[in-house]
Formats: C-alpha cells, structure tokens, sequence
C-alpha cells in the first residue's frame, strides 16, 4: 500500500480529462502533507489511468492528464 493511494483513488474517482491542482488541494486529498517522495511515487498513478504532466513550483501547482 502506498502512502499516496488516497490521492490516486481521489484522482481516479473525480476527476476526468486534463485538470490541475494546488499544492494545498494535494495535500488535501492525499491526507498528508506533500514532499520529495511525490517524486517517486507518482509512477503508480499510471495504474489509476492517469500521470503527472507537470509539476511547478513557481505556482504550487500539479498537473494531471487522464491517459
């Protein structure tokens, strides 16, 4: 079980096409607060029909695209 399989099933369950989220929102839906290891971890949204597109920093921001 990963650490980040709230946000993947939030993700999953809610969302559809291209659609971004905020740091803050993440962390929301993850349950934790958001760090380096998102890096890692962020292979297994495959599994839930979608990727990390982009990540920004400047805005604080994630983007997702439904495959």
């Amino acid at each position: 079980m990963s650490k980040y399989d709230r946000l993947w099933q939030y993700i999953k369950d809610d969302k559809t096409s291209d659609f971004e989220l905020s740091f803050d929102e993440v962390e929301k839906a993850a349950g934790l607060p958001i760090d380096h290891s998102f890096l890692r971890y962020k292979k297994e949204l495959l599994d839930y029909g979608f990727e990390v597109k982009k990540i920004s920093l400047k805005n604080k921001t994630v983007k997702f695209h439904q495959l």
